[in-house]
């Protein structure tokens, strides 16, 4: 006689999903690269590749993308994006303002993402706040989503370097234009105040962020808290971006050290830009940015040799990592017209305009204003106007714009 009170038998947990064949290849080729870029170059410089990995790893399981979370507080005036950012930057500044004032740690020269203030930046990150709410990603963003298996982004990425090499043939003219040499708040007000002016400064923009929301919602948005006893969210995610953010900070720490200079995108698709194009037979070398001495030498080096270009290498290897562990590698060929042509102009304007401003949401925003400088602050301020003015451009490509859905 069957027994109705005996309990149900319990049923085995689904299957991990998990992406095998993706796994394998980018574990290989992290591997691989690693072993090799410290055969041909050093240890250091196979360390950042390794450093970039991490990045990757960090940035796709926290969905850690400043573009969407602009977009967010700008539609739907949720800023639990934004406030994990200012948390980023801050708790990297602790560390940064004073390594760079330090200016050498061991022998190895300290040196910040210092750049002039003025009509150039002013102008370059308006355009790449514009072209990073069409392109779908900033420089970080563009990467790690690629790495994920991303076709439309791959497009993005392909007209970033275009954009970036064209604005390397008219950063000389751009120079020309006012601007204030570079300020160091760190040199200007000491270490001391500049970190307390730098982390009061992103303490407020979380603080209006929040009010902003609160007005609008009623609530501030929390943290999503992974569940108890389930520690799977840690290779599958997503990661919380608090989480993620810090994780980041303390990678564009250790990139400072180990480097000499702070976490860095897009200076490396403007030299992947130069060297194919010198490949297919224009004179690049001639342009006047390729013969500063800086720039030479990157441009008739191997591409191993560059830091900066070694780091976005590993940090799409890395995003393919997690994506594959996560079970969501996922290509997907099949793009529609609008959203193509977003692409394509959103990575000329990014391209162009970061090599007009000295870089992107990060060379520019997290590591400038991490390391104490100026044109930092002026980079976020000028990109979020030129994200607003990109949100409301969205609907023209077929992308939700101010609408919310």
């Amino acid at each position: 006689m069957t027994d109705l009170t005996a309990s149900a038998p319990k049923l085995a947990p689904p299957p991990i999903a998990f992406d095998r064949a993706p796994f394998f290849v980018s574990a290989a080729m992290l591997l691989v690269g690693f072993a090799l870029i410290t055969l041909l170059v050093d240890l250091r410089q196979g360390t950042l590749f390794l450093i970039g990995g991490g990045l990757g790893v960090a940035l796709y399981h926290g969905s850690f993308g400043f573009t969407g979370g602009w977009r967010r507080m700008v539609v739907e005036r949720r800023g639990r994006g934004m406030r994990a950012q200012m948390l980023t930057i801050g708790v990297a500044a602790l560390a940064m303002i004073p390594l760079v004032a330090a200016g050498n740690i061991g022998g190895q020269p300290m040196v910040g993402a210092m750049a002039p203030v003025g009509v150039s930046v002013l102008l370059g990150a308006a355009m790449f706040g514009l072209g990073m709410q069409l392109g779908g990603g900033c420089g970080s963003g563009t990467l790690f989503t690629v790495g994920g298996g991303s076709a439309r982004m791959l497009v993005t990425l392909v007209f970033f370097i275009v954009g970036a090499l064209v604005g390397t043939a008219h950063l000389p003219f751009w120079l020309e234009q006012p601007a204030l040499p570079a300020v160091s708040i760190g040199a200007e007000l000491g270490v001391g105040f500049a970190v307390a002016a730098t982390v009061a400064g992103l303490a407020l923009v979380a603080l209006i962020t929040a009010v902003i929301e609160k007005r609008v919602h009623g609530d501030i948005e929390r943290e999503p808290v992974p569940k108890s006893g389930d520690w799977s969210w840690i290779w599958r995610g997503p990661w919380p971006l608090v989480g993620a953010g810090l994780v980041l900070a303390l990678l564009n720490i250790a990139t400072l050290l180990l480097a000499g200079h702070p976490w860095s995108i897009t200076y490396g698709f403007g030299l992947w830009g130069a060297k194919i194009a010198q490949a297919v037979g224009i004179d690049v070398a001639s342009w006047e940015f390729w013969t500063w001495p800086a720039q030479a030498q990157a441009l008739n080096s191997s591409v191993l040799a560059d830091s900066v270009s070694v780091m976005d290498f590993g940090l799409v290897l890395g995003a393919a990592v997690a994506a594959a562990v996560a079970g969501k590698f996922a290509p997907k060929a099949k793009l529609p017209l609008g959203s193509l042509l977003a692409a394509v102009v959103g990575g000329l304007l990014m391209g162009y305009g970061a090599r007009l401003s000295f870089g992107c949401n990060i060379g520019a925003l997290f590591s400038g204003i991490a390391t104490g400088s100026l044109h930092g602050w002026l980079w976020f301020a000028a990109a979020f106007v030129g994200s607003i003015g990109g949100i409301a451009l969205r609907p023209v490509f077929g992308l939700d714009g101010f609408a919310k859905k």
